[in-house]
């Protein structure tokens, strides 16, 4: 049997440039991990976890959990990673085995909250399915994979940054500059060492979530059609990636706070944002905290700078069930 993980993440600093070519710092958050099992079988058989299974106590049920995981659950997203997983053997020249297989999976990421719970069901599948053929897959593909299995299979608009960081973990500077991605499909991904990280917070909702979907509104329509305005934001989120990525090598926190801060300013200013998300920022910064989306709404990141001001957080944000969290955040470990 083959046991597979993968984890939440948090986007720092240049959301949302990631799908613009631009830049981002991500960072992962093993608190909260997808996992999946692959064992033999007779026939292939991808099992549904509960996300998957249309039984409801009652009408408020059915109502609150799809408010919380959305419409889909995970079978679709690893049957699309198979094929893609496929496709990218034929392509290769790589032979697969005529093998089948049972694929189970569970997860506890929060869902809908921008911190890659879809993703990291992908890239815990992907894992399984190079263990269990054998296949050597570097990691920039691996991303590049589990990308293309929501957007070229499924349709779904999405970034690197997610795949990316879940595949590579740790803390990682990305620039997706548009001559690599167009010539290979993935960009330039430089680890960085964690230890260099001030003391970092993640807050995120745990009622009714509103999901990633609501944010993205004609941003890409205006950004190919040269927007000067959404032009110019993607090239200021890639830039303040680039600062924050020399604020974290000086560990000039007071900096990398203030990058944190004008990063959610600008997308404030061009995205709309729900009274409920505007909400979690304003309230982790009457603590002093800086803050950020980690994604596209839903959960937020920032530095805070004692336990008396993480406590503070945690009070403020009790009341509006926003659950605040240290991020677990170690470099990338053997057998992971």
């Amino acid at each position: 049997m083959i046991e597979t993980y993968a984890y939440a993440r948090a986007g720092l600093l240049g959301n949302p440039s990631d799908g613009y070519y631009g830049k981002t710092i991500s960072f992962l958050v093993r608190n909260f991990r997808a996992r999946v099992l692959l064992y033999p079988s007779a026939r292939l058989e991808i099992r549904p976890g509960k996300s998957d299974l249309p039984v409801f106590e009652s009408l408020d049920e059915l109502y609150r959990t799809t408010r919380w995981r959305g419409y889909y659950g995970g079978i679709r997203v690893i049957q699309a990673l198979i094929v893609r997983f496929i496709d990218y053997c034929r392509e290769s020249g790589i032979e697969l085995a005529e093998r089948n297989f049972t694929l189970e999976y569970e997860t506890n990421i929060p869902l809908r909250l921008g911190m890659g719970g879809s993703s990291a069901i992908i890239t815990a599948a992907l894992r399984a399915l190079i263990q269990y053929f054998g296949v050597e897959i570097p990691l920039p593909i691996q991303a590049k994979l589990v990308l293309e299995a929501e957007t070229k299979e499924l349709g779904v608009p999405a970034g690197p940054q997610d795949r990316v960081i879940q595949a590579l973990e740790g803390l990682v500077y990305m620039d997706f500059r548009r001559d690599l991605m167009e010539s290979r499909g993935y960009g330039e991904y430089e680890h960085l060492d964690p230890a260099l990280l001030p003391k970092m917070y993640v807050a995120y909702r745990t009622s009714l979530s509103e999901g990633t979907e609501v944010f993205h509104s004609n941003i890409k329509e205006r950004w190919l059609r040269g927007d000067p305005e959404v032009v110019d934001a993607m090239k200021t989120w890639a830039s303040y990636a680039e600062q924050g990525r020399q604020a974290l090598l000086e560990r000039n926190y007071e900096e990398l706070g203030r990058l944190i801060n004008l990063n959610f300013d600008l997308r404030a200013r061009l995205y709309q944002i729900s009274k409920g998300n505007l909400e979690m920022i304003q309230l982790a910064r009457s603590t002093g905290a800086s803050a950020n989306f980690s994604g596209s709404g839903g959960a937020i990141t920032g530095i805070y700078e004692d336990e008396n001001m993480f406590q503070k957080l945690v009070e403020v944000m009790a009341p509006h069930q926003i659950a605040v969290i240290k991020p677990v955040i170690v470099p990338q470990s053997k057998g992971s």
